[in-house]
């Protein structure tokens, strides 16, 4: 834990986590008892709310491989001790992959990487373990079909020389959170069905499908397959715009806290913050929130909600970078340091509130909350103090 007072701070709690695995797990039970696996996505510092205690965590509660985006992420896992199976799926010509295999980490590919991944296996001696990537309709990384005869024929030939394992086969959905459109999410299932035939006819035996991102884990079992990859589901959101996180049964993790820098009197027709957007209508109160876009606070978010010591309120005006105000009332009672809460389980404000008010999404609102916003790593099942393996973690040290 940290040394001092955290003057603001972004809380997870690691229990909220734990009990979305379980969740998540119990929802894609088949009546006989059997699952898919689960892979915990946690790259982009796991949507914010910081990468390892969170790894732990989900593994702690069933899940049982890891995924990131990029092998820097996945070496930052290596680096803290987590030695669970990770894949790691968006490369560039500066990828260490090198670095990977001798990390054991597991590696998307969709094309080019092929033979850089196969230069680094012959170098290392050992073969590298791939899932390769198909593009079913997003139009992002992955084979497209008319590659993929050519793709196959290529990791056939590279795992016969014992230089790949072609482990998993893999894609993206574009439109699961779309409920509406399941004909287009129907038509990306078949392409992909259609891409594990085109592998296995090359000689190819992959033992991992997975396809379903967290939309398609609450809602289409068909997509379940070998394995379904949770991101937002982990953190207790919900990707469906009208149906909240707790329909689901999933518990959010993260709150947004910080404290009162100042309370001061203000007289009618004051302007507040650039722009003078917002202007006192009578005598008031105005108070300062030390959290501005520079945190991750979106700028734009104006009437965003907020609690103050147990007040729901709205933002005043236009967010700053470091700061922004929020008009307490002429009858105001709050003081310098009484506790803020933008978002979180205490105060019953949901991220969507804030992502609705910035006309973005949930995911963008928590994974874009800034460095200089220490991660605070609690757990509500036992106390609130971070465990021993998490306190670096608290500070920022380990934050893969």
């Amino acid at each position: 834990m940290t040394d001092h007072p955290l003057e603001r701070r972004a809380r997870i709690d690691l229990a909220a986590v734990r009990h979305n695995v379980r969740t998540l797990k119990e929802r894609t039970r088949h009546p006989d008892g059997t699952a898919p696996a689960l892979m915990a996505v946690v790259k982009a510092d796991a949507y914010g709310h910081g990468t390892v205690p969170v790894a732990r965590a989900a593994l702690a509660a069933g899940a049982d491989r890891l995924g990131v985006a990029h092998v820097t992420e996945a070496l930052g896992l290596r680096a803290a001790g987590v030695d669970a199976p990770v894949l790691a799926w968006l490369h560039t010509r500066d990828t260490p992959f090198a670095q990977a295999l001798a990390a054991d980490v597991a590696l998307g590919v969709s094309g080019w990487e092929i033979e850089p991944v196969a230069d680094a296996a012959r170098a290392a001696g050992r073969p590298a373990t791939v899932h390769l990537k198909l593009d079913t309709g997003l139009g992002r990384n992955g084979c497209p079909p008319a590659a993929l005869p050519d793709l196959a024929a290529r990791a056939a030939a590279l795992e016969a020389e014992g230089v790949l394992r072609v482990e998993g086969v893999f894609s993206h959905l574009a439109v699961a959170d779309e409920p509406e459109r399941a004909a287009e999410t129907d038509a990306q299932l078949a392409a992909f069905e259609a891409g594990v035939r085109v592998l296995r006819e090359a000689g190819l035996t992959p033992s991992v499908r997975h396809i379903a991102n967290t939309p398609a884990t609450l809602t289409r079992p068909d997509a379940h397959l070998d394995m379904v990859r949770v991101g937002l589901g982990l953190y207790g959101l919900s990707p469906f715009p009208d149906r909240p996180a707790q329909e689901f049964g999933l518990r959010p993790s993260m709150s947004l806290r910080t404290s009162l820098a100042s309370v001061k009197a203000a007289p009618a027709g004051q302007g507040v913050s650039y722009g003078y957007r917002h202007r006192t209508a009578a005598p008031t109160v105005l108070g300062l929130v030390p959290l501005g876009y520079a945190d991750g606070v979106p700028r734009v978010a104006e009437d965003a909600p907020l609690d103050v010591a147990g007040r729901r309120l709205t933002v005043a005006g236009r967010i700053a970078m470091d700061q922004f105000v929020v008009d307490l009332g002429p009858d105001a009672t709050e003081r310098v340091g009484d506790p803020v809460e933008l978002f979180g389980p205490t105060s019953g404000i949901p991220a969507d509130a804030w992502a609705e008010a910035a006309g973005t999404i949930n995911y963008e609102l928590v994974t874009r909350i800034g460095s200089r916003v220490p991660r605070e790593h609690v757990d509500s099942d036992h106390g609130l103090e971070a465990s021993a393996g998490d306190a670096a973690a608290t500070t920022g040290e380990a934050r893969a």
